[in-house]
């Protein structure tokens, strides 16, 4: 079929929405749940879809007695009956999430070896979870996380030096659970799903060690607070490693990742008349370049028909990084950056739409999900006396999709399995 500019928008919605679609934990959990159990049911989670993965694990066992406690970032929220929700900040932490964190690690101390205890996973659980080592306090770690998020270091090696700060994660809480049967189900926003990246993987051994955090930090250059440095330094009490006894009786279970997203986009997209090519669930690097980079496939598809002649979409997913290069960053996240690289290389080129947005509905810290490109998106912009380029170097890319009327705005999605990014060549 032929695309005009309505029906290219109206197929990289409808791709979008069946991506978040099998990420919906309330269509996918139930069938990775194990069997009832003779003991109790202790629910525990954290993430941004924490509360309605409680409210789906409710849902499946309506006649099995449980409690429990998960935490979710503010206004991701989802109505329960047997198992606590509370709220607490992301991307920047805060003391709700630290008291929840505790919490958590005292409800699963209690647990018997008769019990199950679900741990229920998804994007964002670092945050929600943040809870100082010993020594540490919670301002210690806001600083460690705005240096991190500000460093171009990328999720995997975020996470290890989170790992190596916490009281929570790094397999503590499989820890404090022991010796009940732990089994943790996963949505994962990483790439290549890494379950010690997932949350900072608080229910798995944690192969990385303080020498390893201590080497990032030196390599990306932080400045951190000295207490951190201090411990990072004294690497006095490792995280759980492989083979420790403690996480015998634990399994690691994923209801949704990015692959199964992006295998259902394509599809829906077969269903539209477009090719699909699925380029990688784990692209990752500074996000304009990514964007550049993904602009020369699809004018190699245009032209060419090569990796595939239109019509045709090209998807792809991971985490791209921003490295913070202007003193006065605007508004807008890592997608935005990374689809204005991309609306650059493209100049203009007709035949050619973009959607890039992240799966939990927020794209940063901004209230949108990413947003849409289209070959006259430069041109509006220009009408409008934005300086698309200046913009890209002042990180401001939510000024131009906004002043165009070209941002994705969702709301909370209540799943996340990471970045997702569409290119119809039609």
């Amino acid at each position: 079929m032929a695309f005009d500019d309505a029906a290219a928008r109206r197929a990289l919605r409808s791709l979008f929405d069946a991506a978040v679609a099998s990420a919906d934990p309330r269509k996918v959990l139930a069938h990775h749940l194990p069997e009832k159990p003779a003991g109790r049911v202790l629910v525990l989670g954290a993430g941004k879809s924490a509360a309605v993965m409680a409210a789906a694990v409710e849902a499946a066992w309506p006649d099995v007695p449980m409690h429990g406690l998960v935490t979710t970032r503010y206004g991701h929220g989802y109505p329960t009956t047997r198992i606590e929700v509370a709220e607490s900040a992301h991307p920047v932490p805060d003391e709700a999430g630290a008291t929840a964190a505790q919490r958590m690690l005292d409800l699963a101390a209690q647990a018997g070896p008769d019990d199950l205890v679900l741990f229920l996973v998804s994007g964002g659980g670092s945050s929600l979870t943040t809870l100082p080592a010993p020594g540490l306090t919670l301002p210690d770690l806001i600083a460690v996380n705005k240096a991190l998020l500000a460093s171009g270091a990328t999720i995997h090696e975020m996470n290890c030096i989170r790992r190596h700060l916490s009281a929570f994660s790094g397999g503590r809480l499989a820890a404090a659970a022991h010796p009940a049967c732990l089994i943790t189900l996963a949505i994962s926003d990483v790439p290549g799903d890494d379950p010690t990246v997932i949350a900072s993987g608080p229910t798995v051994p944690d192969p990385s060690t303080f020498e390893h955090a201590r080497a990032l930090v030196a390599h990306y250059g932080m400045t951190l607070p000295a207490a951190v440095i201090a411990h990072l330094a004294a690497a006095t009490e490792e995280s759980p490693k492989p083979g420790d006894p403690r996480l015998a009786t634990t399994d690691y279970r994923f209801i949704a990742t990015p692959l199964m997203a992006l295998d259902a986009a394509a599809s829906a997209a077969r269903t539209l008349g477009l090719t699909p090519l699925i380029l990688g669930d784990a692209l990752e690097g500074e996000a304009r370049e990514l964007g550049t980079a993904l602009a020369g496939v699809a004018l190699s598809a245009r032209a060419h028909g090569h990796p595939l002649p239109a019509p045709c979409v090209l998807l792809s997913g991971g985490e791209t990084t921003v490295t913070i290069r202007s003193p006065t960053p605007g508004r807008g996240g890592r997608n935005g950056e990374c689809l204005l690289g991309a609306t650059l290389a493209l100049a203009g080129n007709p035949g050619i739409w973009i959607l890039m947005a992240d799966t939990d509905g927020i794209d940063g810290s901004e209230d949108n999900a990413g947003a849409l490109a289209t070959p006259d998106t430069l041109a509006r912009a220009r009408r409008a006396d934005l300086d698309p380029r200046a913009l890209l170097a002042g990180h401001d890319s939510h000024r131009l999709f906004s002043t165009v009327g070209d941002l994705l705005v969702t709301g909370p999605t209540l799943t996340n399995v990471n970045d997702f990014r569409a290119i119809l060549i039609g």
